[in-house]
């Protein structure tokens, strides 16, 4: 084999690892972290702490979904809507999503230790984390609490990326963060309720059933929604800001129309748009919340 060859067998392996790790699906957490750099900051962190807040996003979201999938490979075979994914399809090998998931992890510590020394420290913990969630519906109903957690530890990383320390600030846009996270997930999760009885895996749907779980979910929106009023106050914050969680917070209600009668056929527009417009709104609303109104804040 030429190395002209080896390069692009090497791209083909790296570019099915993206699409298998679902990497544009980055855009749910990564704004929030960027929104907490900007208030932790209270205007535009320097070039250098943004690229290593996004390495370091990267490489632990990149890791996390690697995690996921070697760890559930078996149960996605088992399951008609995961059994094209690439590992039980035998279009990667574990080996290969195992070497790209220690490069992800090396990414992660390394963006850490730039950071600062206390990002370096809270790094292993959110690793744990990461390697938890993959196992929580094998023993606990609460996995779509865990994977809120590990989303949520995003905004609260990039404050403390910024400051050196966890302030409430951080912990509120962290627990709206989760709270918003784990509502969207029970949702998704419904679509694979029969499956994971029939398997028994531990879920919300499973627990709760479909009416339960859509009740659950949007009580988890309301309090992200009371979370990111609270954290308002709490800095003082203004009208862009207001506007944003105004904005997001009709989306969720519209979200919540949407799957109101457990119907899942608009689940991809309910799950993928506007979770993916809510964590952008929010971000863009704090950026001109900065830049505008940074004399009042």
């Amino acid at each position: 084999m030429t190395a002209d060859e080896t390069s692009r067998g090497l791209f083909t392996r790296l570019k099915i690892f993206l699409e298998m790790i679902k990497f544009s699906h980055t855009v749910f957490a990564l704004p929030f972290a960027l929104t907490g750099a900007l208030l932790a900051a209270r205007g535009i962190p320097s070039l250098a702490q943004l690229f290593w807040i996004v390495m370091a996003m990267v490489g632990a979201r990149t890791a996390a979904m690697g995690l996921n999938r070697v760890i559930d490979a078996e149960i996605d075979a088992r399951n008609p809507r995961t059994a094209g994914r690439a590992i039980p399809a035998g279009l990667l090998g574990k080996g290969t999503v195992v070497a790209f998931i220690l490069l992800s992890i090396l990414l992660l510590l390394y963006a850490a230790a730039r950071l600062n020394p206390l990002c370096l420290k809270l790094a292993p913990v959110a690793l744990f984390f990461l390697v938890l969630y993959s196992y929580c519906k094998r023993f606990t109903s609460m996995a779509h609490v865990v994977l809120g957690l590990c989303l949520g530890a995003a905004p609260v990383g990039a404050w403390v990326a910024i400051r050196g320390t966890i302030e409430l600030p951080a912990l509120l846009l962290g627990l709206a963060v989760l709270f918003w996270v784990a509502g969207f997930d029970i949702l998704y999760a419904l679509q694979d309720l029969e499956f994971d009885r029939g398997a028994g895996l531990h879920s919300i749907p499973v627990r709760l059933g479909v009416k339960g779980s859509l009740y659950l979910a949007r009580l988890l929106s309301l309090l992200m929604v009371v979370l990111l009023i609270w954290l308002l106050v709490e800095l003082h914050l203004g009208v862009f800001f207001l506007a944003g969680v105004v904005l997001s917070s009709l989306l969720l209600l519209y979200e919540h129309w949407l799957l109101r009668n457990g119907n899942l056929a608009r689940l991809d527009l309910a799950f993928f748009t506007m979770n993916g417009y809510i964590s952008i709104i929010i971000f863009i609303a704090t950026l001109l919340e900065i830049c505008v109104n940074k004399a009042a804040l």
